[in-house]
């Protein structure tokens, strides 16, 4: 019942936290890589040039996003949300019409800055900024906009290729995209003042102070927590990005992959939630040490799945994990760090995940064209999320004493 009145008082800005989650999708992974078949098809690439391609592409997003997400400390959601989306819109256009593969490196990098970065780090801010309390909450009910187009997208736009050529289902994104902009601009217009702009009710971090950027990257608890927030981008945008060859190795149609998704979100889904309510009730430090383990279990799963229907256990395994990352992580950065400089610590964060997910793609389609294949990467993948979790217990056990006074006032 507290989650039902909590979106009755204040649905308003946790739709327009999930629409700015939702929007994201064209720049995500798991929705470019629908049209991977067609895009090596028409410029004749190996599976290890188009993941390089993406990855420089988005790297160079990820260097951007050190500045970009900045902004999000010096304007109004919804001013900078029209310009991003109007952005996003053309960086669909763009897809539609990409010429070469030199010209599909920028592309790339515009979906991808625009989409996964810009549009998710606005949604992940509102919801910091706007709630104090209930971060949990508002974060765990926006992110069902990532979930929304997990199992929404890629179905739909599966189904279209019979019908439609690739580039233009990119136009179709586009004006979803166009679409959404004035809904977004309806939604915001009385926009509930951030807290970066009400000093009173900012929140401060360790030791009772707001973190500048540059003092975060001096913590030591920031280079622990490097692997937690890597590994899931990586390692999950890889998942999704070869899922053509995926299937492939495995036997399986990419059609019925494909329709595995709805179970992957509707855990995800219910991990958000989950977390969400343990986060506030429990705090960031009980979720943060444990988030990375069921991605080290569902890969190792995947790994060895010899059916569709192991496939779709991994899946959900995976979704666990998925939906306890949409929430601690953003709340992670609020509670240890402060908020008063939230946009652009979150910025370095959000950079680190769009790195990550260029270096996925990248590194796995190289081993696959030295003859690795996905599968056979799956358990050093699982290994290193294990890591990744020893590392993040580490840092929480060893600084959360300095929260102890702020946690449980």
């Amino acid at each position: 019942m507290a989650y039902f009145r909590f979106i009755r008082a204040n649905w308003v800005f946790l739709l327009a936290g999930f629409l700015l989650t939702f929007t994201s999708a064209y720049g995500q992974t798991y929705f470019i890589s629908l049209f991977a078949g067609e895009i090596k098809g028409s410029f004749g690439l190996s599976d290890g040039q188009w993941g390089g391609i993406y990855t420089i592409g988005t790297t160079l997003s990820a260097i951007t996003m050190v500045w970009a997400g900045v902004l999000t400390d010096r304007f109004r959601v919804r001013r900078l949300s029209f310009w991003v989306m109007v952005a996003l819109a053309g960086a669909c256009l763009a897809m539609a019409a990409v010429p070469n593969w030199i010209a599909l490196i920028f592309v790339i990098y515009a979906l991808r800055l625009t989409g996964q970065g810009m549009m998710s780090q606005l949604g992940a801010v509102a919801m910091v900024r706007w709630f104090e309390a209930a971060r949990g909450k508002a974060l765990s009910l926006s992110s069902m906009g990532f979930a929304a187009g997990q199992a929404i997208l890629p179905v739909v736009f599966v189904a279209l290729f019979a019908s439609f050529h690739w580039r233009s289902l990119w136009v179709l994104a586009a004006a979803l995209v166009l679409i959404t902009m004035p809904v977004m601009l309806l939604l915001l217009r009385q926009e509930r003042t951030p807290q970066s702009m009400a000093q009173s009710t900012q929140s401060a971090g360790m030791d009772g102070q707001h973190w500048t950027r540059m003092q975060m990257i001096r913590h030591g608890l920031f280079w622990l927590m490097i692997p937690l927030v890597i590994g899931p981008p990586a390692w999950g945008t890889a998942l999704f990005f070869q899922q053509v060859h995926l299937t492939e190795v495995k036997g399986w149609t990419l059609v019925s992959f494909v329709a595995l998704m709805p179970l992957y979100t509707v855990t995800s889904v219910v991990s958000t939630f989950v977390s969400g309510w343990a986060i506030d009730r429990f705090g960031v430090t009980r979720v943060t040490p444990v988030q990375m383990l069921p991605f080290a279990l569902s890969f190792a799963v995947l790994a060895f799945a010899d059916t569709i229907a192991m496939a779709g256990v991994g899946l959900m395994i995976f979704g666990v994990g998925q939906g306890m990352q949409a929430t601690a992580t953003s709340v992670f950065w609020a509670e240890f760090y402060g908020t008063r400089y939230i946009g652009s610590i979150k910025a370095v964060g959000a950079a680190l995940m769009v790195f990550g997910s260029a270096i996925g793609p990248g590194v796995t389609g190289l081993f696959i064209d030295l003859g690795v294949d996905f599968p056979q990467q799956m358990i050093p993948i699982a290994i290193y999320y294990a890591v990744a979790a020893i590392m993040a217990t580490v840092g929480v056990l060893r600084y959360r004493k300095r929260l102890v006074a702020l946690v449980t006032a």
